[in-house]
């Protein structure tokens, strides 16, 4: 129509004629390149995705995919999403069916397709994809989405029996809002939609207006059904989650306030501890810090009777005339008994004395007692029961450790089971999980519920002193009249805080009233490591007690 009047413009001014061909040109050549743009690469995967809505609401999707030669791809389509509180909108897909290599599948949940190299036709019906919005209708399907594949390009069309209101198309991560590379209404004939480069996962949604009466609306919206329901988010079951974080933090704050002390001592500077004393006769002696004896110092270190913690009382008692300790030949040793037990040993000091040595007995050789069973589960209650008793602990650590643990698991398992019923029948299954992970959360907490006293506290902070003074006393510290005392007195306390070997070092050269070696001429600091390790072994083997050395306070 307008070939005459461009003809008349040209007759008029050949200038004006030569700038519209060149201006035509460039149009045509800037088309060209959009257009070879728009082409899907060679090598990558595209779909064309033609959607035609029927008269009696069903939506007809065809969709042409192209996949390159020696490739598999597979897509999965969601049919349950959600729309809202407790709701989801269901679709229906039918007689879906692929010309080319592939297949289809199709459940409640979901649409599966799995294409292979080439181009496929895949062709199915979709049912509910009408909804009523307001006075209108909408129509909406993700055209593209579930890809295992990245898409070089998505084209979309669409036609209904009436023309189209609106269109809106989403593309890019599940829940995200970004819109498509170019949709519109075709001129009112339709829709038109077109995305570039589609990531593996991501959708194309397309949500499409009509007038109200065009086709009968299909949607499928139900409440929540399954799991998904019976785990939703509920005013209920947010409250239970609310109180438990209550009761997490209140219980934070009660260890804090229980364990405050320890961690104040533990990280304050402590130096070397003044355990040396002079008698009236100017003689220096050891003098432990609240009077704790070696085996109740790993348990109030640790809250545990470990075996060096006997290993330290056998030593101890030796070190003070009860038993005697001497080598034997075949690297081996003998405990033999020196002094009857009495009224000044502790509870668990006596009942070493009776694992080692029962009544009638006198003496054992180590290798002795590796083929006997030796009870240590009451030196383990009654060291336990002294530390209470010294007011070093509140109740017994490990009665208090076994209390929060059973504790623990009785409401894990009941969290359990109230999340079973609560899933099987009134919903609201989040508030059995807050119980289980409540009771869980107790049970590995467990381990941190014993707390030592202010006078517990102070004999920790005084045991970080005992250590830096056996780090650091050197035998000129001490007349040498009275270095094999101090060294003795000392020497269960570094074996059972692990400065066992600086400490023989330094002064293991003593001549030792409670240990011989029965002229076998053995150094003693060398044979003595041999006889703790031995003793540790045939304890460990009661099974009643942790074979682990006390960690440094």
């Amino acid at each position: 129509m307008r070939t005459p009047l461009l003809s008349a413009a040209v007759l008029k001014n050949w200038g004006a004629a030569i700038f519209v061909a060149v201006a035509l040109t460039s149009v045509t050549s800037f088309g060209t390149a959009a257009g070879a743009h728009a082409q899907p690469l060679p090598g990558t995967v595209s779909t064309e995705v033609r959607m035609k809505l029927e008269r009696d609401a069903r939506l007809s999707v065809t969709e042409t995919v192209q996949v390159p030669d020696g490739k598999i791809v597979k897509r999965t389509v969601p049919l349950r999403l959600a729309a809202g509180n407790d709701l989801e909108r269901q679709y229906q897909v039918t007689d879906a069916k692929v010309e080319g290599k592939g297949s289809t599948s199709t459940d409640d949940d979901s649409f599966s397709v799995t294409l292979e190299g080439g181009q496929s036709t895949l062709t199915y019906t979709v049912v509910g994809a009408v909804a009523p919005v307001g006075d209108a209708l909408e129509v909406r399907w993700q055209v593209a989405g579930g890809w295992d594949t990245e898409l070089d390009k998505v084209a979309v069309s669409f036609s209904a029996p009436d023309s189209p209101t609106s269109v809106n198309c989403l593309a890019g991560p599940v829940g995200s809002s970004q819109p498509c590379t170019s949709a519109d209404l075709a001129d009112g004939k339709g829709v038109r939609a077109q995305e570039i480069k589609l990531g593996a996962g991501e959708r194309v949604d397309v949500a499409i207006g009509l007038s109200a009466g065009v086709v009968p609306p299909n949607a499928v919206v139900v409440e929540q059904s399954g799991l998904a329901a019976a785990f939703a988010l509920t005013p209920a079951s947010g409250a239970a989650l609310g109180g438990l974080l209550v009761l997490l933090l209140g219980g934070v704050a009660l260890l804090w306030y229980l364990r405050g002390r320890d961690a104040a001592a533990l990280a304050s500077e402590v130096g070397a501890v003044s355990v040396l004393v002079r008698d009236q006769d100017n003689r220096v002696a050891f003098a432990s810090p609240d009077g704790v004896l070696p085996g109740q110092v790993g348990t109030v270190v640790d809250e545990h009777v470990d075996v060096v913690d006997v290993t330290a009382t056998v030593i101890d008692l030796a070190v003070r005339n009860y038993l005697w300790i001497t080598e034997t030949d075949g690297h081996d040793w003998q405990i033999v008994r020196r002094n009857p037990v009495d009224d000044s040993l502790s509870g668990y000091e006596k009942a070493v004395c009776e694992a080692l040595l029962p009544q009638g007995a006198d003496a054992v050789s180590v290798s002795a007692l590796r083929g006997r069973q030796i009870d240590l589960a009451t030196v383990r209650d009654r060291l336990y029961s002294d530390v209470v008793e010294k007011r070093w602990f509140v109740r017994r650590p490990d009665a208090e450790r076994n209390l929060f643990w059973w504790a623990g698991i009785v409401v894990a398992v009941l969290g359990v089971a109230a999340t079973v019923v609560l899933a099987l029948t009134i919903g609201n299954a989040l508030f059995g999980l807050v119980v289980a992970a409540g009771g869980v959360a107790l049970a590995f907490g467990a381990r941190s519920m014993p707390a030592r006293t202010k006078r517990g506290s102070e004999l920790l902070e005084h045991v970080r002193g005992l250590r830096g003074y056996l780090a650091g006393v050197t035998p000129e510290d001490v007349p040498e009249a009275d270095r094999e005392l101090v060294f003795s007195r000392s020497l269960p306390y570094a074996v059972v805080l692990g400065e066992t070997d600086r400490w023989i070092g330094t002064f293991g050269q003593q001549d030792l009233y409670w240990y011989g070696n029965s002229g076998t001429g053995s150094d003693f600091r060398r044979s003595f490591p041999a006889f703790l390790g031995a003793l540790d072994g045939v304890l460990a083997q009661a099974g009643h007690l942790r074979s682990l050395r006390t960690p440094n306070p």
